[in-house]
């Protein structure tokens, strides 16, 4: 997807979107529904803000803001109309305090997208806790809100790192190994409160397992910055980039436009696509190496070399996906690579971080 001079997405008819996410919009345009996004001025929450009034959706937004940001937020309103924007209410709160989920998750809302989480694995190693609170307490306040209010669908961000230690490539839904951090382990206790809610109550939720996704309003600051934004922002200010281990490790990058594609693909889908969980990338596998090499072209500084370092702890070595899944039972159909996502996100941090 293309972005415009404020760094927002251009609607889908002038760039040829594929067929089902055109049928996706017109559905929804047709007989507009109420959404709650939780983590919603976080990176992924606002990408999909965005998305949703750009197609005349009802949006409730919950953020406590501990890694979402005000910023993110507005950049949104300067992206969508005013009569857009309108739909929009926000709710500051955090998820671990169950009468804020259940206020949030009123009768109202129809879908729920939670990407609310404490995300990082070493910030995991560092406070256990403070992951296990987030990511497991919150989740489930999350899960049993929109349980007792009978939503249609609980969308809720997993992640890859379910896979642990299995050294299989590439990584399908129902093969995992052991898990490799505090923040794995969180995760995985998400796929498995999300499947007991299946089979007690009822409950069918959808868990999309992302891998390592990508692109504007990523925060390249602090420090549990994910690595592209990171490397952007040291390549662009003349630091000296540091890759863990020998570059070789390598990971499937996937442009968060291929993100909110899912998780709207998934929240309306039929009956058969719930209950389960779907692996979100582009099964393409691309090394730090080949990473580094893109960016510093991308920014224009050739001529800069890495400084390699020790292998990160709980990191695993590699990651690629199968995407066959989200193609067969949600007609997911990721539309950009990470060599292009790559164009798209330099694009928008040089124009928003560089002046």
């Amino acid at each position: 997807m293309e972005s415009n001079r404020k760094g927002c997405k251009v609607s889908k008819e002038h760039q040829g979107f594929e067929p089902i996410m055109d049928r996706l919009r017109k559905s929804l345009e047709d007989t507009p529904r109420s959404w709650l996004v939780t983590g919603v001025a976080g990176f992924i929450g606002s990408n999909l803000l965005e998305t949703l009034l750009q197609w005349n959706q009802r949006v409730i937004g919950l953020d406590n803001f501990s890694t979402g940001r005000p910023s993110n937020l507005e950049n949104v309103k300067q992206c969508v109309t005013s009569e857009q924007w309108k739909r929009f209410r926000f709710l500051e709160g955090d998820i671990c305090h169950l009468p804020t989920c259940r206020q949030a998750v009123d009768s109202q809302v129809d879908f729920v997208l939670h990407q609310a989480a404490l995300g990082s694995v070493p910030r995991s190693i560092h406070d256990p806790i403070a992951s296990n609170l987030n990511n497991v307490n919150g989740f489930l306040n999350m899960l049993v809100a929109s349980r007792d209010a009978n939503t249609k669908s609980f969308v809720y961000a997993a992640s890859s790192s379910t896979y642990g230690d299995h050294p299989g490539l590439p990584k399908v839904e129902d093969v995992i190994g052991k898990p490799l951090s505090p923040y794995a382990v969180t995760k995985y206790v998400n796929e498995l409160y999300a499947e007991v809610f299946a089979t007690t109550y009822g409950f069918r939720s959808i868990g999309l397992r992302y891998f390592n996704v990508f692109g504007p309003r990523q925060d390249p600051n602090g420090p549990y910055a994910a690595v592209i934004p990171k490397w952007m922002e040291q390549i662009q200010s003349g630091q000296v980039v540091q890759i863990n281990g020998d570059g070789q490790t390598s990971r499937d990058f996937c442009y968060v436009e291929n993100a909110v594609q899912a998780n709207l693909l998934a929240a309306t889908g039929s009956k058969e696509t719930k209950g389960q969980v779907y692996n979100v990338a582009v099964g393409q596998q691309t090394s730090l190496n080949e990473l580094f090499d893109m960016l510093k072209h991308l920014l224009g500084k050739p001529e800069i070399e890495p400084l390699y370092g020790d292998f990160r702890k709980g990191d695993v070595r590699h990651s690629k996906a199968s995407i066959d899944k989200a193609n067969r039972l949600l007609d997911y159909r990721p539309g950009v690579d990470c060599s292009e996502g790559l164009k798209r996100t330099v694009h928008y941090y040089l124009r928003n971080f560089n002046g």
